[in-house]
């Protein structure tokens, strides 16, 4: 039985979807307002709608404006290619590329842009609705939203290469409940995703890739969570960003190089970022600051190696080797089980003879940090014009000259009473031992003493037996 909650963009009678999408689906947006009145009919009234795009190449010139709740927009295939590789192949071999631009059901963010535009102007999708309830239930789910070039930046960075065009794919302004954001893809967008005030929120199963940043969870939040995303965002942005959130799930992620970050939060609690790949060119890969305080961070892994590929050879976040993979500002965290992998060219730390850092503790108290496993090579760096086969050829490489000095655990003076076990040997850890808990990890050649050498009761002999 056909539904009339059912819309289908190229069916539509207003608008050309080609042309501008976005006049579409606000005509679609407003016939549902004008037929969903009722607020309360028969334990009913207001069941929203979904809006279906086809496969195909839709422009969108006029922003979305979503103020309904239970409007599920969804497509046939999130369309993800990269057009930074594509970008980076002189334009002569374009001819002998199988295809030049993302697929899918593709949104083209073709909104006209002007100078010092806040963030939300740019926005392919906005959502914003003030009263009582909050907005609840919007899905966005399996299409593509395509920010198509980046501009010149004014850094000499070639205009493709900067992550800056001032388009962002969905910004959700005011307090939301149940969003879904499922199975999309963002592609060459300055901001693929700002949401304000969520409130179990679920980004789950996307591909978000070569924006400028990637998932910002902003304002405040709860009960949300972050989870088998495929994401990675450029020098300036965030690939994962949250403040002052509680409760806040981020696990099974697959984290690219070239964010200035992989993970930052700031002002969160009683949250967890757990069973995580996490790939990074530069320190700062995980960052807990503004008195983040109770998380749980947990058996993920951690690479931090060097960037493989000509264009972005020089590009960096800004921060030096003493800043730590992982950087702790708060307190009664937990830092457990975790994979370090140091794997970089020790001629290229800086500052120059500096020991990098892998877990550094700046502020707070109580904080547990136990059984994580560093491994610190020292390898001569190579780069390459093929990007794939760079960045392949660098994970695939665990040959090393010899191992790198490195400090596991330095724990600050305005850091204390926290508690390190089996993260580092005695040379690996910097802690100050009257104001913290230490267990070092045994190295090789070091003899435990038994218990009979500490306690010689223990190894007095019977007594001898009398004769029968």
């Amino acid at each position: 039985m056909s539904s009339n909650n059912y819309y289908d963009v190229t069916t539509w009678p207003v608008g050309n979807p080609s042309e501008d999408v976005g006049e579409v689906i606000n005509s679609i947006i407003a016939d549902i307002k004008d037929r969903q009145t009722v607020t309360d009919a028969n334990n009913g009234g207001k069941p929203g709608a979904v809006i279906y795009i086809p496969p195909g190449d839709y422009h969108l010139r006029t922003q979305v404006v979503i103020d309904v709740s239970f409007l599920r927009i969804q497509g046939s295939g999130h369309g993800f290619t990269s057009s930074s590789i594509r970008f980076n192949v002189p334009e002569d071999e374009w001819p002998n590329l199988h295809e030049l631009w993302p697929g899918g059901s593709r949104v083209i963010v073709d909104i006209p842009l002007g100078e010092g535009r806040e963030e939300s102007k740019g926005a392919a999708f906005y959502v914003e609705r003030s009263g009582s309830p909050r907005i609840s239930s919007v899905e966005f789910s399996n299409f593509c939203i395509d920010g198509l070039h980046f501009n010149s930046d004014g850094s000499g960075m070639p205009s493709e290469n900067t992550y800056v065009n001032g388009k962002t794919g969905i910004y959700v302004a005011s307090a939301n409940d149940s969003f879904r954001v499922n199975g999309m893809g963002f592609v060459y967008l300055e901001n693929a995703l700002t949401i304000y005030k969520a409130d179990a929120l679920s980004i789950h199963d996307n591909f978000i890739a070569e924006c400028g940043s990637c998932i910002e969870l902003r304002g405040w939040g709860q009960a949300s969570k972050i989870t088998d995303n495929l994401v990675g965002a450029g020098p300036k942005g965030y690939s994962i960003y949250a403040e002052n959130h509680g409760g806040l799930l981020i696990t099974a992620n697959n984290v690219f190089p070239r964010g200035a970050s992989s993970v930052h939060l700031s002002g969160v609690t009683r949250s967890s970022v757990s069973n995580n790949r996490l790939h990074s060119f530069y320190p700062g890969m995980v960052i807990l600051e503004a008195d983040s305080s109770e998380n749980l961070v947990a058996t993920n892994h951690f690479l931090r190696d060097h960037e493989p590929w000509t264009p972005f050879l020089g590009v960096d976040n800004g921060l030096n080797e003493l800043n730590g993979l992982l950087c702790v500002s708060g307190s009664n965290n937990s830092v457990i089980g975790n994979h370090f992998s140091q794997i970089i060219d020790s001629e290229s730390i800086r500052p120059v003879g500096a020991m990098p850092v892998i877990i550094r503790l700046l502020a707070g108290s109580g904080n547990f940090v136990s059984n994580n496993h560093v491994v610190a090579m020292d390898v001569h760096s190579t780069s390459s014009d093929s990007c794939f086969e760079a960045q392949v050829d660098a994970l695939l490489t665990t040959q090393a000259s010899e191992g790198l000095p490195v400090t596991a655990v330095m724990v600050d003076s305005e850091s204390v009473r926290n508690t390190i076990l089996d993260s580092g040997t005695e040379a690996q850890v910097i802690a100050d031992r009257a104001v913290n808990a230490l267990r070092t990890t045994p190295t090789v050649g070091f003899t435990e003493q038994t218990s009979e050498a500490l306690d010689p009761r223990l190894s007095t002999p019977a007594p001898p037996q009398s004769s029968p």
